[in-house]
């Protein structure tokens, strides 16, 4: 197996509840992504969201000795991981530190290869909430980073006290959808002035008493009430300005179909609204001008053995496109 390693660029879940699974994720709808995206001996596959090399794994083993896996991930953490989990494989891999907004650049170091399938899992991994090296989680005390690249210049300790207030807000809001986003940048703001924001607790705390006390909500599958801390919009939010989600999820659904072999597939896990709606604008787009058929008329969600196995997939939307066939 070719091991080629190439450095090409240098939320809300109540992690109390859940158990660390084996591999530190279980992949997402993994027996969906294999049916759709097909992969097959001698194929070029490329996973944009490596993370613990579940979805990898499964994909490579089909690729047989003349396939080609190219994997790339942001974190390099979960990178080394996965490149000891996918030893092994029958096919050659190339694995990249990498955002999925350098795609072209990734495939370029690659030697060019035209994929006939492009996978990209929009969630975190359920190690790096667990982790507080990665100050993703309200429900430990742990430094406020939220960088899934340590390479990024900026932190969320570094984003929340250095943005205006209503710039904070704004951040809050749109990639959030908080309602309360102005009282809480306004919290943050006065608090700031006293002592910098430096930890996952103080922000929390620091978010719940800014926000009116609320109702418990009535659990839509019955049983026990869903508890929702109040302070889970919030980090979602200052998670996805740090690692600049949807400016990089913007660059992926231009470069993913651009890049596709005629009659090849890019799929898409999403996981809020704010990245499927990005999705199935683009995959509409795409459609209307020729350039992909919509494989998933409407998203794919998990089925209900999955969720009941695996609780943090029950939001999962999966989207798939078809590159159309270049008429001669």
């Amino acid at each position: 197996m070719e091991h080629d390693w190439c450095f090409v660029w240098n939320h809300s879940y109540n992690t109390k509840m859940a158990t660390l699974p084996p591999a530190g994720h279980d992949p997402v709808m993994l027996s969906e992504v294999l049916e759709l995206l097909g992969p097959s001996a001698g194929a070029t596959v490329v996973d944009c969201t490596l993370g613990r090399g579940g979805h990898a794994r499964a994909i490579g083993e089909r690729l047989g000795t003349e396939g080609l896996l190219v994997g790339m991930d942001a974190d390099p953490r979960n990178l080394e991981f996965a490149a000891r989990r996918l030893e092994g494989l029958p096919c050659r891999t190339r694995l990249f530190h990498a955002n999925f907004a350098k795609l072209a650049e990734v495939l370029r170091e690659s030697g060019n290869p035209q994929p006939s399938a492009i996978l990209a899992d929009l969630g975190i991994s359920t190690n790096q909430l667990f982790d507080p090296a990665y100050g993703l989680s309200f429900d430990r005390d742990a430094p406020l980073d939220m960088r899934l690249d340590p390479e990024l210049p900026e932190n969320a300790a570094d984003l929340v006290n250095r943005l205006p207030q209503e710039t904070l807000a704004n951040v809050l809001y749109e990639l959030a959808q908080e309602r309360y986003s102005r009282q809480i940048a306004k919290k943050i703001v006065e608090t700031r002035r006293i002592s910098p924001i430096k930890s996952t607790e103080a922000l929390a705390e620091l978010v719940r008493s800014a926000i009116p006390h609320r109702r418990i909500k009535p659990s839509s599958r019955g049983g026990t009430p869903e508890r929702i801390d109040p302070a889970t919009r919030t980090f979602l939010a200052l998670r996805m300005a740090v690692n600049r989600e949807m400016e990089n999820l913007g660059e992926l659904l231009k470069a993913g179909p651009a890049a596709l072999a005629d009659g090849g597939r890019m799929a898409v896990i999403s996981f809020q609204s704010m990245e499927d709606r990005p999705v199935k604008q683009a995959f509409r787009s795409l459609e209307q001008t020729g350039v992909v058929k919509i494989i998933t008329k409407k998203p794919l969600s998990p089925t209900a053995e999955e969720i009941a196995r695996n609780p943090r997939a029950r939001s999962a939307k999966l989207r798939v496109v078809e590159k159309a066939v270049a008429s001669c």
